[in-house]
């Protein structure tokens, strides 16, 4: 989503002396292959090459949402309607099942859709495609993960305002398997929630849109992460910023502003995730995509600063969406904006490869016309997790413009 106001200028060099020393593990220079540029101008975005390789990845439909039905009743009918599931937008798994949101035309605020439409729907289906199960939740889903602990999936609705959070415990008796939390509180960003992770103990969710109504982002007073607590009494959800929007981080990127320490400035905190402990970079840490802003924040797990939390701060190439690490032996899952279905990539996969979900229109430079010239539609990339440069994924069959990704190991 596009940030609420401009992004405003990076404060001067932090003087924190504990947080300049900072040693992170890897390569101090980027090599020659990959530059030095920390937001390198043309890896972003694809481009044609004299050599054209044979694509190592091959797109294959899973779920399509035409073939899917949902009921609704509009404000104000005097009966229920159906219609198709449109838009999939976040993926998330549970034992052998992946579950996504289809969003259905619902606006960021929980607007309705034009047709009087007010609902999300979450379905449930296995791996070779088999829907399962699906539920309605009121508002635009936009954020969805999985507690194994707790045998649930979580998910978020209205990205920009009026948010709440609903529990899905699949295979549940009817009427006792869905469950509406309402926050504790106004959200002190004055904004929504988005993306949801499962962190240590931990239930994290992005503080996304800051400022919708509010003083525009970035303020040091806004959370960019929430920690949220769930009473299955009350069916309140209780929010605890866990770090916010005008933290310092250190810059992470290879190239002149490597180590410097600045105050975040995020507009747009969005997608987030948990590292695979065996990712080439940052494993095991809690990652922010801010993604307006073109950035990647990370909690540095094991790390912790007497003052509050240490991050890290990755500039990207372009803004991104989710992303997904390969591990071992397995298959590469999206939702695909074009055609509203997910989809399936296969091929061979290195361990440790990150592909990213390329939205240039998301960018907070993007123009009011997009897609358009140097601002592509989504593409499927891989990121480089030291310089931030993005390079498009070649793929073979069906258009594959990707907003939510999830790795399968098989």
């Amino acid at each position: 989503m596009l940030p609420i106001s401009a992004r405003s200028a990076k404060l001067a060099m932090a003087a924190a002396a504990g947080l300049a020393a900072m040693a992170l593990a890897g390569p101090a220079t980027a090599t020659a292959s990959t530059g030095t540029s920390a937001r390198p101008a043309t890896a972003a975005r694809p481009a044609t090459s004299a050599r054209t390789k044979a694509p190592q990845l091959r797109v294959r439909q899973l779920l399509n949402g035409q073939d899917l039905r949902h009921t609704f009743t509009p404000s104000g009918s005097a009966g229920p309607q159906t219609e198709p599931l449109s838009s999939p937008d976040d993926m998330t798994r549970l034992g052998d099942h992946l579950f996504t949101a289809f969003q259905n035309g619902v606006g960021p605020q929980g607007e309705p859709s034009p047709d009087g439409n007010a609902d999300s729907t979450v379905v449930e289906f296995t791996t070779s495609g088999a829907v399962i199960a699906q539920w309605d939740v009121h508002g635009k889903c936009d954020g969805l993960t999985a507690d194994p602990r707790a045998g649930v999936v979580i998910a978020t609705v209205n990205e920009d305002a009026n948010s709440s959070v609903y529990t899905i415990r699949p295979g549940a008796h009817s009427g006792s398997g869905l469950l509406h939390y309402s926050y504790n509180e106004p959200l002190p960003h004055f904004g929504g929630t988005d993306a949801i992770s499962v962190y240590r103990g931990q239930v994290l969710i992005s503080a996304s849109a800051p400022g919708t109504t509010g003083a525009p982002a970035p303020q040091p007073t806004y959370p960019a992460v929430y920690s949220v607590r769930f009473d299955r009494a009350s069916l309140v959800a209780t929010v605890t910023p866990l770090f916010y929007d005008e933290d310092p981080a250190v810059n992470v990127t290879a190239g002149p502003a490597l180590r410097q320490v600045a105050p975040l400035a995020l507009t747009d905190p969005d997608s987030n995730e948990v590292v695979p402990p065996s990712a080439p970079r940052f494993g095991g840490d809690f990652m922010l995509t801010s993604q307006g802003d073109q950035e990647q924040v990370f909690l540095l797990r094991g790390r912790g600063h007497r003052s509050g939390p240490r991050l890290a701060v990755l500039e990207l190439a372009n803004a991104v969406d989710d992303t997904a690490w390969t591990a071992g032996r397995g298959v590469l899952v999206g939702t695909n904006t074009s055609g509203d279905t997910v989809d399936e990539i296969t091929g061979r996969f290195r361990p440790g490869t990150i592909f990213v979900a390329v939205t240039p229109c998301d960018a907070s430079d993007a123009p009011a016309t997009c897609p358009g010239p140097a601002f592509p539609a989504n593409f499927l990339g891989t990121l480089n997790p030291w310089t931030g440069a993005i390079t498009p994924a070649q793929l073979a069959g069906p258009a594959f413009q990707p907003q939510g990704l999830i790795f399968v190991s098989r």
